[in-house]
């Protein structure tokens, strides 16, 4: 039975009271909505400036067509597309394969050993060693011991940059598997070899990913090292019925950096769709490793 002599129960206000800790709260998350936005209208006003500028010139032919010379009209910068995609290329050929088998020994065979320190250090130094530097590296390598600029000498120095993204972020993927997945593997009598094939390399593979295609993105758009061993030219990479890899190779970034200092409108135009062409292979490369680099354990 309800009992009508109780005392009535005071309702809790559930009114949203700005005072004390959640009026210092509403003032933090204003000041932090406020600063995001100033740091993105940087960002913002750069990719209007790309769309509106570069937008305008983006056709078929300039995907297809030679750069022009200086007074000539039209033209394009495919030869520039294929070269950058050449040189990437054979910059994961190198960087990648080198960085997991580093990666494996710093994150399972010998973590602690001096060796993996040394490593680990060297890598994490690398991270933040300036781009122009290993242009150096892969000119005195290549350049100086083949005798001319390349699309090898070029995809060298764009694996220095892209070596130790890869060796880091793999050792991180593979230490992100569970220790119970290896353990039941050694309980089944799997050697350290198939444990690191079967289950670690699989197991960590999307964010392993994720870290090769970051690196991918960081050499795509990289100006100063193709300075010192690809340098520039106006021909295709392929032509003659042979790929011409021990020659001078197009590619974007330096030919932004060529015709953005030019006279010529035609060039000014080409470099801005060049630029907006360049953001967006780099925006589609971090987009797909968002979408791989999601763990599935």
């Amino acid at each position: 039975m309800t009992n009508l002599n109780a005392p009535a129960v005071e309702m809790p206000s559930l009114q949203r009271r700005f005072e004390g800790r959640a009026l210092r709260s509403l003032m933090l998350t204003s000041v932090v909505w406020l600063v995001a936005l100033l740091a993105s209208v940087p960002l913002l006003s750069v990719l209007y400036m790309l769309i509106t500028r570069g937008g305008a010139r983006l056709s078929l032919e300039v995907f297809t067509e030679l750069p022009p010379t200086g007074f000539e009209t039209g033209g394009g910068f495919g030869n520039a597309m294929a070269g950058t995609f050449v040189m990437v290329g054979i910059a994961a050929a190198i960087a990648v394969p080198v960085g997991i088998l580093a990666a494996i020994f710093l994150a399972e065979l010998g973590p602690h050993s001096k060796l993996a320190n040394a490593a680990r250090f060297a890598a994490k130094m690398l991270t933040g060693l300036p781009s122009i530097l290993a242009g150096v590296f892969a000119y005195a390598l290549v350049v100086v011991t083949t005798g001319t600029y390349s699309a090898p000498a070029g995809g060298v120095a764009l694996a220095v940059l892209m070596l130790p993204i890869v060796v880091l972020t793999a050792e991180e993927a593979m230490k992100m598997v569970p220790k119970v997945m290896k353990d039941a593997a050694y309980g089944m009598g799997c050697t350290r070899s198939q444990v690191i094939w079967k289950i670690i390399l699989p197991t960590g593979l999307p964010a392993i990913l994720t870290g090769v295609m970051l690196a991918v993105a960081r050499a795509a758009g990289e100006t100063a090292p193709l300075l010192f061993t690809a340098l520039f030219s106006n021909y295709w990479i392929y032509h003659d019925g042979e790929l011409a890899v021990m020659n001078p190779t197009a590619s974007l970034a330096v030919l932004i950096y060529n015709f953005s200092g030019m006279p010529f409108d035609n060039q000014l135009e080409l470099a801005w769709a060049a630029s907006l062409v360049l953001v967006l292979i780099v925006l589609m490369v971090n987009v797909i490793s968002r979408i791989f680099g999601k763990p599935k354990y």
